[in-house]
């Protein structure tokens, strides 16, 4: 698998989920926009649903686990496809899961057999599919090298800390593929995204916390709490001398959009760091104009900035 990553990764199934087709959608934008740039090819997996996210994993484990596995047996049996694509975190995590306790837990084995059958539909067997991110698709489906000799203007002079969130890692045991050392990506200090932007030509600041939580999972139960965690990062970014985060989550995201903004008028904190999707900072610096990587549509306004740098 390791050894024709390229080509397998050239065409993917793309499982957008239901943040990028709301708050998310700078994010699909961007993703959709790079993908073409680089002749990587997405195909939508057909009649998709919900991963399960959190709510539904917060009642019934092994539902959330059926949900997540139709999305894949959909990739498998309707898009006949090898590899799916997950730009969220949270799909990407929960696909993940699905996988590893449909080989270690026979009752998940056995409620996805249950429900698919009633659905009506091939349930996902483990194995199937390989499930990835988009950092994996491009940094291996598209390579580092040639992603250099296609950077145009690049990201020269800004300096950016790669936020990569917490479920991007954890729990480790359903990441059987990292934490190997070589070209595998660290468990303990994710580096992909950063590998990407230097290429880029940004200068990647040292960010103590890139996998922290940003309390995405109950920013409605607990606000205050969430706006507190997200301070902690903009203010470590800002303390690292960082002008952007670079995010690959939308939870992540917009969590540490609306809090920025949350957190000055509730706490008067004031913090200048701007929020982008990692792809549109790779957009521009192919030479993709910022309305063509979805900068527009972010609620952190970054283009003054990124115009100032001669970025955008």
């Amino acid at each position: 698998m390791q050894d024709n990553r390229k080509e397998r990764y050239k065409t993917v199934a793309y499982y957008p989920g239901c943040a990028l087709e709301g708050t998310g959608q700078p994010y699909d934008i961007s993703t959709r926009a790079v993908g073409k740039k680089l002749g990587l090819k997405l195909e939508e997996v057909k009649d998709w649903n919900c991963c399960g996210a959190m709510e539904v994993k917060n009642i019934d484990l092994e539902v959330q686990t059926y949900l997540s596995s139709r999305v894949m047996s959909q990739a498998v049996h309707k898009n006949k496809a090898e590899v799916v694509m997950a730009p969220c975190n949270g799909c990407y995590h929960n696909l993940k899961k699905a996988e590893y306790d449909l080989s270690h837990k026979e009752k998940s084995k056995a409620t996805v057999e249950k429900i698919s059958a009633k659905a009506g539909h091939e349930a996902y067997h483990p194995g199937e599919i390989e499930t990835i991110h988009a950092l994996d698709w491009i940094k291996f489906g598209y390579g580092e090298e040639e992603l250099k000799a296609k950077i145009k203007g690049g990201l020269k002079g800004l300096k950016v800390a790669n936020y990569y969130g917490c479920m991007y890692t954890r729990p480790r045991h359903i990441f059987p593929e990292k934490g190997h050392g070589g070209d595998s990506e660290s468990l303990k200090d994710p580096h992909y995204m950063d590998d990407l932007l230097a290429i880029a030509g940004a200068e990647n600041v040292e960010f103590p916390l890139k996998t922290a939580c940003c309390g995405g999972a109950h920013t409605l139960s607990d606000s205050d709490m969430s706006t507190k965690l997200v301070l902690n990062i903009l203010e470590a970014a800002e303390a690292a001398g960082a002008e952007v985060i670079a995010t690959e989550c939308p939870t992540c995201h917009s969590g540490l959009e609306m809090h920025q903004i949350r957190a000055l008028k509730k706490l008067s904190k004031d913090t200048k760091v701007k929020v982008v999707y990692f792809t549109q900072l790779l957009g521009l610096a192919m030479g993709l104009s910022p309305r063509k990587v979805g900068l527009h549509a972010n609620v952190s306004q970054s283009i003054p900035l990124l115009k100032a740098k001669g970025i955008a």
